[in-house]
């Protein structure tokens, strides 16, 4: 049972890869990252975030460090997004807590969560969706962190900041 559980992530995850690929066209992009203070309430993180790359309202703690490698970006008139990955030396549970107190933070609305071995978190705003995916650290490589984030371009220039249509 737990061989299918694990295959039947990675469909998930191809899946949303090849959604994204049918939407739009692949467009290499790059991440960059800017220190922001961001308080985590338990201190077990660091005070800092960092945002992620375009997406200014994603924040990450600063040990966190992008992988340009395992990342894409997609751009179109009417889609943005990609899969972003970080890899970092922090605690898979204090890393899901960050996350969730800086995304809570940022207005995004936690709309699910998975745990087993990793944790899956699902997050939406108006025209705005971002699944995070954390895998634990073992004694050899660090945490990893994959983000898949959509933005419908279309549907935020017909939405006020409440995500009621504009009319």
């Amino acid at each position: 049972m737990k061989n299918g559980k694990k295959g039947n992530n990675g469909f998930v995850f191809g899946l949303i890869a090849v959604l994204l690929f049918a939407l739009s066209g692949c467009i290499p992009g790059t991440s960059q990252t800017t220190a922001t203070p961001l308080s985590t309430g338990d201190g077990s993180m660091a005070s800092l975030g960092s945002t992620v790359g375009n997406y200014e309202d994603i924040e990450l703690p600063v040990e966190m460090k992008y992988s340009n490698k395992n990342s894409m970006s997609i751009r179109t008139d009417s889609f943005r997004g990609g899969i972003i990955h970080y890899k970092g030396r922090v605690e898979m549970h204090s890393l899901k807590d960050f996350i969730i107190a800086s995304m809570k933070k940022n207005k995004w609305k936690l709309a699910g969560e998975v745990s087993s071995r990793n944790v899956i978190l699902a997050f939406t705003k108006p025209s705005k969706t971002c699944m995070m995916n954390i895998e634990p650290n073992n004694t050899l490589s660090d945490t990893t962190l994959t983000m898949y984030v959509t933005v419908d371009v279309t549907a935020a220039k017909s939405l006020n900041a409440f995500g009621e249509p504009i009319e």
